[in-house]
């Protein structure tokens, strides 16, 4: 079912993002050659930092003849980032990276990254609605989709039956449920709320009560990181942290594993990838989660995402071509999937973005989780992809936009990060000489 408020897809042109959206980033695709020169392989260099790549590196090089791949692990966050954007300004460059959604505009619109649109946007085009417009910022590809990432709520059964209370539909449950399992522990918290600030854990809060992030006026940016369902999810969560409904440990900190471990949250919000994480965090809890949608505002089935990768090329590449055909065998070749989970001790509970890959993930993970959770997480999970709501766009300062939200956050709440975060938006913009609406 489609949420009744889903917000319809911005339609952007060419000439708008070569115009003044992406500034230096137009223009076509690279050359080069995806079969054998003088009999020789072809041979492509990639970055990555998700687990099991390598394995499928190996796979990939044991079944193709035509095209070779080099393979560097590199570290996830803003210091891989840095290492990808050193080595294009030095000509250096690997031929395919890992880049989050959140992202590749920023890598795209500095004119780091070469245009798929040739190569790869039929393929684009048959992933969902809500994927496409996160990897075709100015109406141009830039990259593929790996995986989706919808938002989901992970409970612990036994602690929402010992309080009293139903898994909750909507957000006013979920502050009833909260007071329900405060009062039947007091030692006991519904979830923690990230201090300081978790970015794709507020953005995707955000974008499923229908903030849009950035958007495109015509020939220019527009900045709605601070709307009205921002200021709303905002208000929401501060008064739940200011009521003590909720713990308020740091975003991944100690303190924040070791109230699961002791059983003092009762839930998280979390992606599909957050189900490995939780079954090696707390292999003696197996059995008492389960996984089900996110609480919505209005009771209709909606939701935002939480991380998510695609696979893009950076400028430079001499073979766009060899390395887009290695792209789409990496993100709809059940072979790719099956080598990337197969070998891990816990295999990744990655959702692929691409549907019929889906099954095969499930069917690695369940091997692996040997029934951790109650119910089935992939079953859950596909559910939710059609509920994204469209219309959120990711915007290309996203790294001044996060800087100052976590720091803003830290001093006076989530309203307050919205604010900073819109302001230092703007500025970014401005310093980058891309023209703002209004």
């Amino acid at each position: 079912m489609k949420p009744a408020h889903r917000i319809p897809r911005l339609a952007l042109t060419a000439s708008l993002g070569c115009l003044a959206l992406l500034a230096t980033a137009c223009g076509g695709g690279g050359g080069g050659t995806s079969g054998a020169s003088d009999g020789e392989p072809v041979t492509l260099t990639m970055w990555s930092w998700m687990v099991g790549t390598e394995e499928v590196v190996d796979k990939f090089n044991a079944t193709h003849k035509d095209i070779k791949v080099e393979y560097t692990e590199i570290t996830a966050g803003t210091d891989g980032y840095s290492k990808i954007d050193s080595a294009i300004k030095a000509g250096s460059a690997p031929d395919v990276v890992g880049m989050e959604y959140a992202m590749l505009p920023e890598f795209a619109s500095q004119g780091n990254l070469e245009d798929l649109t040739e190569h790869s946007g039929k393929l684009v085009k048959s992933f969902p609605e809500s994927l496409q417009s996160l990897v075709t910022p100015g109406g141009r590809t830039w990259g593929v989709p790996f995986d989706v990432t919808p938002q989901l709520l992970y409970y612990r059964t036994d602690l929402f039956e010992k309080a009293g209370v139903e898994v909750p539909a909507t957000w006013a449950e979920f502050e009833k449920a909260a007071e329900k399992i405060k009062a039947a522990d007091k030692g006991t918290r519904i979830l923690n709320a990230p201090k300081g600030g978790d970015i794709p854990f507020i953005n995707g809060l955000a974008w499923q009560a229908g903030s849009q992030g950035f958007g495109v006026e015509r020939d220019a940016w527009t900045v709605n990181i601070d709307d009205k369902p921002a200021q709303k999810v905002a208000g929401f969560w501060d008064g739940l942290v200011r009521d003590g409904l909720v713990l308020n440990h740091p975003a991944w900190s100690e303190e924040e594993s070791t109230a699961k471990k002791r059983n003092q949250v009762g839930a998280f919000i979390g992606a599909p990838w957050s189900g490995a994480g939780l079954i090696s965090q707390t292999p003696e809890q197996k059995g008492k989660w389960a996984v089900a949608p996110l609480p919505t505002w209005d009771g209709t089935p909606a939701t935002g995402t939480w991380g998510g990768t695609s696979f893009a090329v950076p400028k430079g590449s001499e073979h766009t071509e060899a390395a887009t055909e290695f792209i789409e065998w990496l993100t709809t070749d059940p072979a790719a999937m099956k080598a990337r989970l197969a070998d891990a001790e816990a295999p990744s509970s990655v959702l692929p973005a691409d549907p019929g890959l889906q099954k095969v993930a499930a069917t690695e993970f369940a091997r692996a989780a040997d029934g951790y959770f109650a119910n089935d997480l992939y079953q859950v999970a596909a559910d939710q992809v059609e509920t994204v709501v469209t219309g959120w766009t990711w915007g290309p300062v996203q790294g001044s936009v996060n800087e100052a939200f976590e720091s803003a956050v830290a001093k006076g709440g989530w309203s307050a990060g919205f604010e900073a975060a819109q302001q230092a938006a703007l500025k970014a913009l401005d310093d980058r000489g891309l023209k703002t609406a209004g």
